[in-house]
């Protein structure tokens, strides 16, 4: 006897695994930085703003990575949606004021904390928004 699924979104429709996997991690990442930067703007001790360093560089390699999974999905299938764009560049924003973040987060503890605070707030919602890009487009087949 045979089981069958009934799965009422195609396969097409969803993100790949992997993908999704990236993303995931990504946006953890840069939550948990942020989150270390709330508790340094509270507590004054200093490893929070290393911990908030480590995670902003492990989110930067997985931000990269989803923004080259993006880049290779536009080419392959998406060239003539434009909403098929919008994740990669969200997405390269996202890595690019991330890096910044970074740069911040390299002074000196005492001098990263207004700007490293309210950059890890940005990067977390266009984190967040390009991930319901991501999904939107998905929708529409253009991302897999």
């Amino acid at each position: 006897m045979a089981a069958t699924v009934d799965r009422p979104i195609a396969m097409r429709d969803r993100i790949a695994p992997l993908h999704a996997l990236v993303l995931g991690g990504a946006i953890t990442l840069f939550i948990a930085a942020m989150l270390s930067d709330f508790a340094y703007s509270s507590t004054y001790e200093i490893q929070w703003n290393n911990f908030a360093s480590w995670l902003i560089a492990g989110a930067l390699v997985l931000t990269a990575l989803a923004v080259v999974w993006g880049l290779v999905d536009y080419f392959r299938r998406g060239r003539g949606q434009p909403r098929s764009l919008v994740y990669p560049v969200l997405m390269l924003i996202t890595w690019i004021l991330g890096f910044i973040n970074a740069l911040v987060h390299a002074k000196d503890a005492w001098a990263s904390m207004p700007e490293g605070l309210v950059l890890s707030v940005i990067v977390v919602l266009l984190a967040c928004i390009a991930a319901g890009a991501a999904s939107m487009s998905r929708r529409t087949g253009a991302l897999s």
